[in-house]
């Protein structure tokens, strides 16, 4: 409307409160990424092992079953530690690759169409920014990982009895602190390089190259230089590590679980660091 007429009036609406303004990041992402048919069916294919994973809980709990055809109880895999450091192995992997499709597309766009200020001109900081948008990553990731292992040690209790579950506790610590931290620690991957990258088919490339060179590279540290330390910069191995401290795994670890956890933290750190690089409301073009 022409401004000289002067019948414009302030908003006079309800406010949304301070500290939920970052959600309004990951509803209307939420509305666009469940609109990919490969998304929804990709995160369906995520449940498949912790479906297979219940069944074979219930079965080993089922003496008819066991009886039918002659399998002792001892001779199955046993619901413990090592069982749910296998459930974390794979589901983790699943949410690697869940990160790789779904983080590119987070950040990528909004630099790519310098649309920050646009967020910046309104009453909403970078931080509120960057929680918004890992929350989206932190859900899905957490509906993959350490939500159905959570269901799977309350099946396993249910079946087992109290005196189980009460000297088994420490399992379901593991299961939700060990994903929460590969949870953590992938968003954050995901939204740096998303950040750094403008083209999301080569961020998403990107996602996957830190996860398979990371390897590499340890690899050939080790090899080289005749150490086991090379494993730190192996993003795998690194959340390997915590878990294996986390199940109570047998054997010595190939680096000190404390090197494995101050490696995780440095790459959180890192990863911060170049958000706060990028993020924000106007970019310097030479």
């Amino acid at each position: 409307m022409a401004v000289y007429k002067r019948t414009y009036k302030g908003y006079e609406g309800s406010l949304t409160a301070p500290w939920s303004r970052f959600l309004i990041l990951p509803r209307t992402s939420f509305s666009r990424l469940f609109q990919s048919k490969f998304l929804v069916v990709y995160l369906v294919a995520c449940f498949f092992y912790p479906l297979g994973a219940t069944a074979f809980i219930y079965l080993s709990h089922n003496l008819s079953f066991l009886q039918t055809f002659n399998i002792p109880a001892g001779q199955l895999v046993r619901i413990n530690g090592t069982f749910f450091r296998v459930y974390c192995i794979v589901q983790g992997s699943f949410a690697y690759l869940l990160t790789a499709f779904v983080g590119p597309g987070l950040v990528a766009p909004d630099l790519a169409n310098n649309a920050l200020p646009l967020y910046f001109c309104r009453p909403f900081s970078r931080l509120e920014y960057v929680l918004g948008k890992m929350s989206v990553l932190m859900t899905l990731l957490s509906l993959v990982t350490w939500v159905p292992g959570l269901l799977l040690f309350g099946i396993q209790s249910s079946l087992a009895g109290r005196e189980w579950m009460q000297s088994n506790l420490w399992i379901a610590g593991g299961i939700v602190g060990g994903l929460l931290l590969w949870d953590v620690l992938l968003s954050l991957i995901a939204l740096a390089l998303s950040a750094w990258v403008k083209w999301r088919i080569a961020a998403g490339a990107l996602i996957l190259g830190v996860y398979f060179a990371g390897g590499g590279f340890g690899a050939a540290i080790n090899s080289i230089v005749r150490t086991r330390y090379g494993w730190l910069i192996d993003v795998s191995q690194i959340i390997g590590n915590i878990w294996s401290q986390m199940f109570r795994a047998d054997g010595p670890p190939d680096v000190p679980y404390s090197y494995s956890w101050i490696a995780w933290g440095v790459a959180c750190l890192i990863c911060l660091a170049m958000l706060s690089r990028r993020v924000k409301a106007f970019e310097v073009v030479k």
